[in-house]
């Protein structure tokens, strides 16, 4: 089994700097009014981020493997969040948005299974905890 580390360095107030395996950093930080500088991405984003930057990068590759010409390719992803504390996110959608001539349904809808159920880590563990629903449509370009 492999094991995977990070190393999250306070900088001052809610200001972290965050890097992995990877070595590359983030900066997370919070609004002004809970003491952070607004100066970076807040945690809980950066878990909608990681979700669409995995799906994403599967059902790219899958339709890239299957000779399928994209002329752009974006989601939306929007989440319900609980009211009280801890405030998780309760439900997330992602729209994935397919642009391109002749892009084959079949195909798109291929993709999204194959990643939602068999190759996305973060939705595989997200998805423990948060309901995960999806949609997707193709503008002809």
């Amino acid at each position: 089994m492999a094991t995977k580390k990070a190393l999250v360095k306070h900088i001052k107030g809610i200001t972290f700097l965050g890097k992995s395996d990877s070595n590359h950093w983030i900066t997370m930080d919070g609004p002004e009014e809970f003491g952070g500088s607004n100066a970076g991405t807040r945690p809980k984003e950066l878990l909608l981020i990681a979700l669409g930057g995995c799906t994403g990068s599967d059902v790219a590759t899958i339709l890239q493997k299957k000779k399928i010409k994209l002329d752009g390719f974006e989601m939306n992803i929007s989440a319900d969040v609980q009211e009280t504390h801890p405030q998780v996110y309760t439900k997330i959608h992602l729209e994935y948005v397919f642009y391109g001539k002749d892009i084959p349904k079949d195909a798109v809808e291929r993709a999204i299974k194959l990643s939602q159920e068999t190759y996305c880590s973060v939705t595989a563990m997200l998805q423990k905890a948060v309901e995960i629903n999806h949609s997707y449509k193709i503008i002809e370009s």
